[in-house]
């Protein structure tokens, strides 16, 4: 397997750490990050909180990623997945926290930092809490081809084939993670 871009490190037992350079300003990637019917398109539609404490829903649509359905291991997958998250923090077209999983404040939570690199946007997300190795596994191999997704989204490309990629993936983070 050729991977596109380096795999995300653990900077802590618990903690997994992704960064990429896209290639868009920091106003469209975080309009990614933000707008339901944009984050769709990479991650999951549903709605979004405006502020700290507020509750928001993301609703998985996998096969529309990239139009390939789920394998039989993935089969739970096919159909919408619903997951209620919280906003911890937010500054607009910087940081955005939220909880994972859940709303419940004892959840993982992601930091996306989104910062001016030349014309693109360097991000930098960040697990935390991941309450063990097969999470941090899963974990990080779906950012991992998420953000090949919206990779390929802010190029105006089709994104290529989700499951495909993250069962390689999830092959070379078995590898990877300790």
């Amino acid at each position: 397997m050729t991977l596109k871009h380096s795999l995300g490190t653990q900077t802590a037992p618990a903690t997994l750490r992704v960064e990429r350079t896209l290639p868009a300003p920091v106003e469209r990637v975080w309009a990614y990050l933000v707008d339901p019917e944009k984050r769709r398109t990479w991650l999951a539609g549903g709605s979004m909180a405006a502020a700290p404490g507020g509750v928001f829903e993301l609703r998985f649509q996998h096969t529309e990623l990239s139009g390939e359905e789920a394998p039989e291991h993935y089969a739970a997958y096919r159909k919408t997945h619903i997951q209620k998250s919280r906003v911890v923090r937010i500054e607009p077209l910087k940081l955005l926290t939220i909880t994972w999983g859940s709303e419940s404040d004892t959840a993982s939570e992601v930091t996306f930092e989104l910062s001016p690199k030349g014309e693109g946007t360097q991000l930098v997300l960040t697990h935390r809490r991941l309450p063990d190795r097969k999470e941090t596994v899963s974990v990080a191999s779906g950012w991992h081809a998420h953000l090949e997704v919206l990779d390929d989204v802010l190029h105006e490309r089709k994104p290529q084939g989700f499951w495909t990629n993250l069962s390689e993936l999830e092959a070379a983070y078995e590898a990877h993670v300790r």
